[in-house]
């Protein structure tokens, strides 16, 4: 194996994610070179390959989420605000687990008279700043490592209510347009907060694409709108046109500027 394999692989590991052009220009060499280095690498199973950039190629157990909570933070608000300017004052939600719907929460902070139901206590942390927002926590079983809560109770407490919107997470887009994750909690919860919303919004950012996770939410053609970072990759673009879901990629303007920790 070429040394720099093993350092990909190490760098891979240290960050979770990195992207082509940022291996490319550590090693310095070119785009193409790194790609071959990332497909070859992947077919081995030492990383997963995503659009733009290589991933840990794990699809039973997801990140820990203090390490989700660093990764893409720039692209997480970027589509948060991008989210935000499709929702209205004086609307009521359903915002969900994960880091990406608790960044939509932050864009959502100066909105008017929101009803919010979440069972996600970090997003309940962060709207408790919005004076003019109820918040509506469900009740459940509290994932200590995320603060976010699941079971029965969750399930039977939003069947209670429908909203307008329904903000979702996820950890992985398949190639054929299936959304999956990695807690089956954490999926039912998140079926009944779409089959409960009248427009559901998905946001995820574009490491999601062609990630591999072990459950299966739902495919991408239930959802009303996909807030991005960036266009997805031509088979999962096709099948967002071809089911009319509407697609928003955020404002790129910055992206080479976008993560806080170096790859070195």
């Amino acid at each position: 194996m070429y040394q720099r394999h093993l350092k990909i692989i190490e760098l891979v590991k240290r960050q979770e994610y990195v992207s082509v052009e940022k291996l490319a220009q550590y090693f310095d060499v070119t785009l193409q070179t790194i790609r071959r280095d990332i497909n070859k690498l992947s077919k081995d199973g030492l990383l997963q390959r995503h659009h733009g950039g290589a991933g840990l190629p794990t699809s039973v157990d997801n990140s820990p989420y203090q390490t989700r909570q660093n990764l893409q933070q720039t692209s997480k608000t970027q589509i948060a605000r991008t989210l935000a300017e499709h929702i209205p004052d004086g609307s009521s939600l359903f915002i969900n687990i994960g880091t990406t719907t608790e960044a939509a929460a932050r864009a959502l902070i100066n909105k008017k008279n929101l009803t919010v139901i979440t069972n996600n206590m970090n997003v309940a942390n962060i709207l408790h700043g919005n004076d003019t927002a109820e918040i509506v926590l469900t009740g459940g079983v509290l994932r200590k490592k995320d603060w976010g809560i699941t079971g029965e109770a969750t399930i039977d407490f939003i069947k209670q209510f429908k909203v307008d919107y329904g903000i979702i997470g996820i950890s992985g887009i398949d190639e054929d347009g299936t959304l999956l994750d990695f807690d089956y909690n954490e999926v039912r919860v998140a079926r009944t907060i779409i089959k409960n919303a009248r427009n559901v919004f998905l946001v995820a950012d574009h490491t999601k694409f062609e990630r591999n996770a072990i459950v299966c939410l739902c495919h991408v053609s239930e959802v009303d709108a996909f807030f991005t970072d960036k266009t997805p990759p031509a088979k999962i673009s096709n099948i967002l046109s071809e089911s009319g879901v509407d697609l928003f990629v955020s404002d790129q303007t910055d992206n080479e500027l976008i993560e806080s920790e170096p790859i070195f």
